[in-house]
């Protein structure tokens, strides 16, 4: 009876040593694992860290383009509402003054319809004439404050955007294309056209070369041809 009580102790005695040794190994098992996950788990954090790096990057890269393209626009129509502004005063009065242009021809019609010596012995005529006068430069200086110039393109070239030709003139001494008389005078307001210049032009004669550019003209007044190399035309003379 004593020796198998002895037996089974021994037995029990010799189970446990062996549930630790498992339990201990289960534990480095386990820590092992944990080691091994954690490292499989550190490059996928990594990866994931560059992902959203490269993603907020993108994402600033396109808030900067819209900023400046935003910016941009917003300049464009600064500029273009600045130069509207300045159009807008500039020829705001352009209506007013095309009307008061018929005026201007009316009185200067009236001043060359009266002979030079038609005044010569009536004080109202020679009155008249000077107060009409006197009209007309009150008006050309009104113009002359509002920045109208007036165009008289006497002996110039036809220019088809400030010219109406209304005719042709036979007349070879003068360049084919050129204006030889104003029916009615034109007038700019600033450097926008109020009224193009109805002239007559002339037609027959030799057309007008373009001159050169004074650079070339100097070039050429430079270069001469080199004068001719007979024998003895270089002689020395001087000793």
């Amino acid at each position: 009876m004593s020796n198998a009580k002895s037996k089974s102790e021994q037995s029990e005695q010799g189970a446990e040593p062996e549930v630790a040794e498992t339990e201990k190994a289960a534990d480095e098992a386990a820590v092992q694992a944990a080691d091994a996950e954690a490292r499989s788990a550190a490059p996928e954090a990594e990866v994931s860290t560059e992902a959203q790096i490269a993603r907020l990057e993108a994402e600033a890269a396109t808030l900067k383009d819209q900023l400046l393209r935003a910016l941009a626009e917003t300049e464009n129509v600064r500029r273009r509402a600045e130069r509207e502004r300045s159009d807008a005063m500039k020829y705001a009065a352009a209506p007013m003054l095309r009307d008061l242009l018929a005026v201007a021809d009316n009185l200067s019609r009236a001043i060359e319809s009266v002979p030079e010596d038609a005044g010569a012995g009536d004080q109202r005529v020679e009155t008249l004439l000077a107060g009409v006068k006197l009209t007309e430069r009150e008006l050309n200086s009104v113009f002359e404050r509002h920045h109208v110039v007036k165009l008289d393109p006497i002996g110039e070239r036809l220019d088809p955007h400030r010219h109406e030709a209304m005719f042709e003139v036979p007349d070879e001494s003068q360049p084919s294309g050129t204006i030889v008389q104003v029916v009615q005078p034109g007038y700019l307001l600033h450097d926008r056209l109020l009224r193009p210049a109805r002239v007559g032009v002339a037609k027959g004669g030799p057309a007008k070369a373009p001159e050169a550019p004074q650079e070339a003209k100097a070039e050429g007044a430079g270069e001469q041809s080199p004068e001719p190399t007979e024998p003895g035309s270089r002689i020395d003379t001087s000793v």
